[in-house]
């Protein structure tokens, strides 16, 4: 997580859900049950998608309602390692849980998205949801695998909250500005080609994410290889 999102939006939102984990602490209800949630909660987001790719292509309705469900669940996200800090219930198999989990939710978020592209013929849209799945899934295994070798591997950009951010506010924005705006089209004069429409507002920012996921990658994997030669060379 960025250092403004962590040191700034961070404890907002805990105050926000604080109310909500005490709720949960009195009912019972553990971190892995949160996990577990969230992953149903992603994986709706997805059919949602898929059922908007067999509807008219200027109803972007369910663009803006797959993306309210995406940051609804990316909240669980949040809350279940809350929950687990303050009932203090952190266990090795709840943070692998959630590891595991939220790379099965954002899959399947892509998954959705990349199949309601395709169906609604924005190929070349759909290509960089794919990349954009890529660079999410080495991000994290970068991370992983480095600290799996005993290194610290948590820079850059595009970690899990910034992307979970950034698909479902473009997502929503561009849900509920083609409701209001009606059918915007800009085509490269004499070619015909869609240069602009209301789906831009979703598909740039994805556009965005293919190239700084797979940069935040790289640059995991530079650092990781300066900290192991610096270890190797003790």
């Amino acid at each position: 997580m960025s250092n403004f999102l962590k040191e700034v939006g961070q404890p907002i939102v805990y105050k926000l859900i604080n109310p909500f984990i005490n709720l949960l602490l009195k009912i019972g209800i553990t971190p892995n049950a949160v996990t577990t949630i969230g992953f149903i909660i992603n994986v709706i987001a997805a059919v949602v998608f898929i059922v908007g790719g067999g509807e008219p292509r200027t109803d972007l309705r369910y663009v803006g309602w797959g993306g309210a469900i995406i940051l609804f669940g990316g909240l669980f996200d949040m809350i279940d390692g809350r929950l687990a800090r303050v009932g203090r219930m952190e266990s090795r198999f709840g943070a692998l849980y959630d590891s595991v989990l939220d790379r099965y939710s954002e899959l399947a978020m892509f998954l959705g998205i990349c199949y309601y592209l395709v169906a609604q013929s924005y190929f070349l849209s759909s290509l960089f949801a794919f990349i954009a799945m890529i660079g999410s899934m080495m991000v994290s295994y970068v991370r992983a695998r480095a600290e799996g070798l005993g290194i610290e591997c948590k820079g850059g950009l595009m970690q899990r909250p910034e992307r979970i951010l950034l698909i479902g506010i473009s997502a929503v924005l561009c849900g509920i500005l083609a409701q209001y705006s009606g059918q915007f089209k800009y085509t490269v004069p004499g070619t015909g080609f869609p240069l602009l429409e209301n789906i831009t507002l979703f598909t740039f920012p994805i556009f965005i994410m293919a190239i700084l996921t797979n940069w935040t990658a790289i640059r995991r994997l530079r650092e990781s290889k300066a900290a192991l030669d610096a270890l190797e060379n003790k």
